[in-house]
């Protein structure tokens, strides 16, 4: 049998600089990132879940088109190749900001090598896969862990009775009507806004289009287009609870993704000419950031109960809810945020081979508790994204960690503004990366 090998475009490969090459380190830095750019789109062809966004130039999206098979092989030696010409100017340049920026293209080439494998088919480990992707391997807890926080749940809630029944009565309570999604939504996203501004400048022309859509297996997902602009969409498929109005919109926008991906445009790619910013892969560590520090911002822009407050005082009434209860209802869901972890479990289990569905299903009603309709679509998320579920809950840990343990509330938001306006890589966050 004789083995095709396609050939990619020449600006896909690493090509060697003679002896006498005389460009400055920066312009040598800027030409392999726009290959580490065209290298990401040109995956992006084959591989649809591979880029999240591009708000760079035109002229670097690819216009050959594209050889029928998978260049599996090709690929892989264009980003050995790319990391190759990347640590050699590391390791040639006096300038920290070369260093930085060629550091952290050198993270993301480690993801694409990954996803490369995954897309064709060759798979690894849950904990290596992940490492490969986004620079961690999360923590493993065994069932006792789970079932210790389960009875700290038991413990707080009335009645008797399955402790996930009591826990889904509670929560019932607090399911939006349908007809008014639209108005809470737009009220808590309006109100993160608000408190976002006054800590961050953000650009004039920044904004945002709302959505609601069906059949998806993610609850939110913020579609960044650039120049300042996110289409947020919002998954209706299930009953959307009032916790999670600010989960969703918080994450999805301010000070979450939408404030992320607007900070890093402006600061690096704008101000900078970064062009390597432009491009950002969804399996890559900058996922681990931008999930991390998406879940982290909710509690910042609501800290201590102010969250309970204002569902109490303003949500609530818009949604035409009860308040009765709101303050257990919070206080179930600080503990059930400690079991999000179960997750994890399952998602290693899932892809590990050592979990059947209906072990993943019992640890996520179990242990996660979620109802059956959750649930499921929490698998169907684990088998399209994979060991991606890592970066809601370790990736939050490690911002938490980064951030530190501050009651002042200003030096939380100025550390973590700094967070979302440079090139972080997962070894900066915390020694808990390196274990």
């Amino acid at each position: 049998m004789i083995k095709i090998v396609y050939l990619l475009p020449l600006f896909l490969f690493a090509c060697k600089t003679d002896k006498t090459d005389h460009r400055s380190d920066k312009e040598k830095l800027d030409q392999l990132a726009v290959k580490y750019v065209r290298l990401g789109l040109y995956i992006g062809q084959y591989d649809a879940d591979f880029v999240d966004a591009y708000y760079g130039p035109d002229s670097l999206k690819p216009v050959a088109s594209k050889p029928m098979q998978f260049p599996k092989d090709s690929l892989l030696g264009a980003v050995d190749g790319l990391a190759a010409e990347l640590s050699s100017t590391m390791r040639n340049t006096d300038s920290d900001t070369i260093r930085t920026r060629a550091n952290w293209i050198l993270n993301q080439l480690v993801a694409f090598g990954r996803r490369i494998k995954i897309f064709s088919g060759e798979y690894a480990s849950f904990d290596e896969e992940s490492k490969e992707l986004f620079g961690v391997a999360a923590p493993s807890y065994p069932e006792p862990h789970y079932l210790g926080l389960v009875a700290k749940l038991d413990s707080l809630l009335p009645g008797s009775g399955p402790i996930n029944n009591r826990f889904q009565a509670l929560a019932n309570r607090f399911i939006i009507p349908k007809n008014k999604l639209d108005t809470v939504f737009k009220t808590a996203i309006a109100e993160c806004r608000k408190r976002t501004l006054t800590h961050y400048q953000l650009p004039a022309n920044e904004d945002f289009k709302l959505e609601y859509v069906t059949n998806k297996s993610w609850s939110g997902y913020n579609w960044y287009k650039g120049n300042f602009q996110s289409l947020i969409q919002v998954n209706t498929d299930l009953q959307i609870f009032i916790d999670r109005v600010i989960d969703v919109g918080s994450h999805e926008s301010y000070p979450g993704h939408h404030v992320y991906n607007m900070l890093l445009e402006k600061n690096l790619y704008r101000d900078k000419g970064w062009v390597e910013i432009s491009l950002y892969p969804l399996f890559s560590p900058q996922s681990l950031i931008a999930e991390g520090s998406a879940n982290y911002g909710i509690d910042l822009v609501f800290p201590g109960d102010e969250k309970i407050a204002f569902t109490k005082n303003v949500l609530l009434p818009l949604a035409g809810l009860d308040t009765t209860g709101i303050g257990l209802y919070f206080a179930a869901l600080d503990i059930k945020g400690e079991l999000n972890y179960a997750r994890n479990e399952v998602g290693r289990g899932i892809l590990n081979n050592t979990m059947t569905e209906a072990d993943a299903l019992r640890w996520l009603m179990d242990y996660g508790f979620n109802n059956k309709e959750t649930a499921m679509k929490s698998i169907s998320f684990i088998k399209k994204y994979r060991s991606y579920v890592i970066n809601y809950n370790y990736g939050k840990d490690l911002i938490s960690d980064f951030i530190g343990n501050t009651s002042d509330q200003s030096k939380r938001w100025e550390k973590f503004g700094w967070l979302l306006s440079n090139p972080v890589t997962p070894d900066e966050l915390s020694p808990k990366t390196g274990k």
